[in-house]
């Protein structure tokens, strides 16, 4: 049988739902011709049998359409979370998600849509069904396919994947700002019942991120014009707020889809005086130092991805070169794993990667083979530079599994692992309070967001390696005043002997093996002060608790550890005009992750 294209398929399917309602009109016609004869009460009475034999018709067709599709649906969700070759799965999802929007597609569907509370449900399953059809026979499925004719036998031309994948962005984002519409308005309605509300609800905000994406991903590959971005590589093994040591960066080229490495930097190609000319807020300098602004590396030692970026921008433009930057991205070695599983594992001098240990690769091993001199330390930047192009080249070239590299991107940009800045207010628009962003909201009106930080005043350490961390929230409200409390514990995790065993370069530049220094800054939420502060180690200095950075006031504490021991410390802030959203913690991403809890007790 030949493969029936979509509109072919939904053509058929209208063909099919008409047959017993034609049946049913050639019926009732030849019902008419004899009608003659009929008394006025007889034809009344088939009049109103037949209506009713009707609306029979078309009640049970109708709950038909509405079992089928809740089938399709279902089953296109058990598709998308199961086991075997995605390629398989999403083909299943594809063929599953046409046949709902098909048979939520036809007139006595759309009439039903009339009528009250029925019709806002009905509506709503209508335009569910059809957003996830266009997202993934319309997006998804043709993007598949390019990648499958990328680099193989049968390809001609010398397009890469994200190429080939602008045109059919570009077809698909109208319909997908329709279906953002349709799918908004539907959920608007008060009248949704418990099933139908759950799935426009999980529908409606990927719907809204597709609609984004789409309108905004041609410009940003490049489709008109060129676009470069600095990607910036964070060291979590020396912790920083926004993640660790920016050590190295490398200037990435989009030019209509076609990705390429334009040129690589670490800390030595940049200059330490004199700092660059950046206007950041006293209170970060306050705060932080003026290394903010004299290092690269430490340029995201304020927990302010805008404030990163434009001394990121500044340095490379200072000292590599004077290149327009369109936009900063940073990322780190916890990222990798989901990446790894997404593209395979990647060989890299004699040295194989995978999920499973390119983590200890990066951060613990690579300073055991080197990192002993000045010059050791530069073959583990050549070595850091040839993972980042070498796994470049499989992601440029689409040598990847797009599902589980959209799951590991999504993953990393909600802890904070991935950061992302544009010069274009549009696209920061996008990721604006989220952890992406990088930037802690302005207020509490979504979430009462907290935030502990950790910056290594070691001295160049990458101690972090072994650093456990753990942070509990808790919150208190009364009628006129609400209370929030951190409390944050530290633990060196590794002994006096291995502490001693660790290469030069992993030990602190300033005590050696006998001492580690973690300075923990706490923000409070927007509108508190600082109440109290209270420590519980051997060696805890506060330093200080009446700045305000970022809106926000902050405690802020240097812990001296030496191997094996632990310190805690406790910031609480009050404030009588704080109603907001559930409290929820930002901080630093770990190599060990941060152990949470949260007691909201507001």
């Amino acid at each position: 049988m030949p493969h029936l294209t979509r509109r072919e398929y939904r053509a058929g399917q209208r063909r099919r739902l008409w047959r017993p309602v034609e049946a049913l009109r050639r019926a009732v016609t030849a019902g008419v011709a004899r009608a003659s004869t009929w008394t006025t009460a007889g034809m009344i009475r088939v009049g109103f049998i037949t209506c009713a034999a009707l609306v029979l018709v078309m009640a049970c067709w109708l709950g038909w359409r509405v079992i089928t599709v809740k089938n399709d649906l279902e089953a296109a969700q058990s598709a998308l979370g199961g086991s075997g070759d995605i390629s398989d799965r999403i083909d299943e999802v594809g063929v599953r998600a046409a046949s709902a929007a098909a048979a939520a597609d036809d007139p006595i569907w759309r009439g039903a849509e009339f009528i009250p509370v029925l019709g806002d449900n009905l509506r709503a399953v209508r335009v569910s069904a059809q957003a996830v059809d266009l997202a993934v026979n319309d997006v998804a499925l043709p993007i598949l396919a390019a990648q499958d004719g990328v680099g193989t036998d049968d390809d001609t031309s010398e397009e890469g994947l994200l190429t080939q994948a602008i045109p059919v962005i570009q077809t698909a984002a109208p319909a997908a700002a329709a279906a953002d519409e349709a799918v908004t308005a539907a959920a608007a309605s008060g009248f949704l019942v418990g099933p139908v509300r759950t799935a426009i609800d999980t529908v409606q905000p990927v719907v809204a991120s597709m609609d984004t994406a789409l309108q905004l991903a041609p410009s940003l590959l490049g489709a008109d014009g060129a676009k470069n971005y600095l990607l910036v590589f964070q060291n979590n093994a020396e912790s920083l707020p926004l993640g660790g040591s920016a050590a190295s960066q490398t200037l990435i080229s989009a030019d209509d889809g076609a990705l390429s490495i334009v040129k690589q930097a670490n800390s030595g190609s940049f200059k330490v005086k004199p700092s660059v000319d950046v206007d950041v807020d006293q209170s970060a300098i306050d705060l932080y130092s003026g290394y903010l602004v004299s290092h690269v590396n430490t340029a995201v030692g304020r927990p302010d991805f805008d404030t990163a970026a434009e001394i990121l921008t500044a340095f490379w433009n200072r000292d590599i070169d004077d290149t327009r930057i369109d936009g900063v991205i940073s990322i780190n070695p916890l990222v990798m794993p989901g990446v790894l599983d997404a593209v395979g594992s990647i060989t890299v001098d004699g040295v194989e990667l995978t999920s499973d240990n390119v983590v200890q690769i990066l951060l613990s091993d690579a300073y055991a083979w080197w990192g002993s001199s000045a010059t050791e330390a530069k073959k583990a930047d050549a070595f850091f530079a040839k993972v980042a192009s070498t796994l470049f080249d499989k992601i440029a070239t689409g040598d990847f599994a797009p599902v589980k590299m959209i799951s590991a991107v999504s993953e990393s940009a909600s802890n904070g692992d991935i950061l992302v800045w544009s010069s274009d207010p549009t696209i920061n628009d996008l990721f604006a309070d989220t952890r992406a962003s990088g930037v802690m909201p302005t207020d509490n009106t979504d979430e009462t967001v907290m935030g502990v930080y950790f910056f290594d005043h070691s001295g160049g350490s990458k101690i972090d390696y072994y650093m456990d961390s753990a942070v509990a929230l808790s919150s208190e409200c009364s009628a006129d005043t609400a209370t929030y409390t951190a409390t944050t514990t530290l633990s060196l995790d590794i002994t006096q002997a291995e502490a001693d065993d660790l290469s030069a370069y992993v030990k602190s530049g300033n005590w050696g093996s006998a001492m580690t220094r973690t300075g923990v800054y706490v923000y409070g939420p927007p509108g508190t002060t600082v109440e109290s502060v209270s420590v519980d180690g051997v060696d805890v200095d506060v330093l200080s608790t009446d700045i305000d950075d970022l809106g926000r006031p902050v405690a802020a504490f240097d812990l001296n550890l030496a191997p094996g021991e632990s310190a805690t410390v406790t910031a609480t802030f009050s404030g009588s005009d704080v109603d907001g959203g559930p409290l929820t913690l930002w901080s630093t991403p770990m190599v060990n992750t941060t152990a949470t809890t949260v007691n909201d007790g507001c």
